[in-house]
């Protein structure tokens, strides 16, 4: 099977895969290398104040994430109503001359 991606399809798996693995990837390490806490929720200690946050909000990962998703969707979605030129033989007509 023979894959045709042009300009479009290039640029929309590049920006969907660039914001996934900037959500997942990148600010993954950033969360390792900031320290705890690791979780999606801040911590509390027992009177139930905020001891800790965590340094990149889980919203703004999510975010990005689905984001990237919306991106692939809306690239199937083109891919699907875009009409497929099929390279075939040639068709030639005759006509009469004058």
């Amino acid at each position: 099977m023979q894959h045709d991606f042009d300009v479009i399809d290039r640029a929309a798996m590049a920006v969907s895969g660039g914001l996934m693995l900037l959500g997942i990837v990148v600010l993954g390490i950033v969360e390792v290398l900031a320290g705890p806490p690791y979780g999606a929720s801040p911590v509390t200690n027992d009177a139930g104040e905020v001891v800790a946050t965590p340094m990149i909000d889980p919203n703004l990962r999510t975010g990005l994430v689905l984001l990237g998703l919306l991106v692939l969707l809306a690239w199937g979605v083109y891919r699907m109503a875009a009409p497929r030129i099929e390279a075939g033989p040639a068709r030639t007509t005759e006509s009469a001359a004058d």
